[in-house]
């Protein structure tokens, strides 16, 4: 399965991570690296659980596009 996760830099150091198909699904790192290596964690997790109690994986309906405004 393949995801979007979002990777946002933290004002005091690291990254915030999240997948927002999986909603809830949110972890972070100290560095980008380990940022990816955790919410790739989190995500088998919830997958997990989600076919433990016979839920549906949820599909992707997410579109990424970057938009230029003026300043």
């Amino acid at each position: 399965m393949k995801y979007t996760v979002i990777l946002e830099r933290e004002e005091d150091g690291g990254f915030h991570a999240f997948v927002p198909a999986l909603h809830g699904c949110h972890s972070q790192g100290d560095t980008l690296d380990e940022a990816v290596e955790n919410i790739r964690e989190a995500m088998e997790a919830y997958i997990e659980s989600l076919k433990a109690h016979g839920e549906p994986l949820p599909e992707e309906d997410i579109y990424v596009k970057p938009v230029e405004v003026a300043a």
